[in-house]
């Protein structure tokens, strides 16, 4: 029997590129994209529903599915307000959860950071490990969190700082090993195969995924 899919964030790199593998993947019988503008995709299986923070509770009804894969996040350099910016990366992650987890949801896919800790003293590390704690409490069967380093791929806007820290990445990822292998940079697409794959296994539990670990999942 095909599951459902629901993916929050598809405009970004990892979401984009998921969300043509979810429509690859005959998993999926129906795969839902939540976002906040109209996207050109066709694709039988593929419903787009309309929403933001402010309006996700107005089709709450219509977040019914399987796994819900949440890609959502944004930089200081769009939203430079604090307040805003631990809305989108937080308030709406945790929000999608609590959602999808009331209308039956099995499993919670999270794109969080390498050095994700809610005790921090980095606003950002400190947000996105707080963000990891209270999805955790919402206690999904499976919860699979993926902590990525620097990611690479085309971006539909140009980064300069990425840009620089790709190319230095380039030449220093041989030089990272042991458990420093996990600052390694890592492509988008390898983060949304591994993501599409772990979510086929139905483990139940909470899991973190590392570079390692992303490059290693089939």
């Amino acid at each position: 029997m095909q599951k459902t899919a629901i993916l929050f964030g598809a405009t970004g790199l990892i979401g984009g590129a998921l969300l043509r593998q979810l429509l690859d993947n005959p998993a999926y019988g129906r795969v839902i994209a939540v976002t906040r503008r109209n996207l050109p995709v066709e694709h039988p299986n593929f419903v787009q529903l309309i929403a933001d923070l402010q309006s996700i509770t107005k089709i709450e009804k219509q977040l019914i599915a399987d796994d819900v894969f949440c890609c959502l996040g944004t930089t200081k350099k769009k939203t430079p307000d604090l307040a805003a910016y631990y809305q989108i990366d937080h308030d709406y992650p945790l929000a999608v959860a609590q959602l999808t987890k009331r209308n039956g949801a099995r499993a919670f896919l999270l794109v969080s950071a390498i050095g994700a800790n809610p005790r921090s003293a980095n606003f950002y590390l400190r947000m996105k490990g707080e963000t990891e704690r209270d999805i955790s409490a919402v206690n999904f069967d499976g919860l699979h969190i993926f902590r990525p380093s620097l990611l690479t791929g085309q971006r539909q806007e140009h980064r300069a700082l990425e840009s620089f820290s790709e190319r230095v990445f380039n030449v220093i990822n041989p030089l990272l090993v042991g458990r420093m292998k996990r600052y390694r940079s890592i492509p988008a697409t390898a983060v949304a195969k591994a993501m599409n794959s772990v979510a086929q296994r139905h483990t139940k539990g909470r899991f973190i995924y590392y570079w390692d670990d992303i490059k290693n999942v089939v």
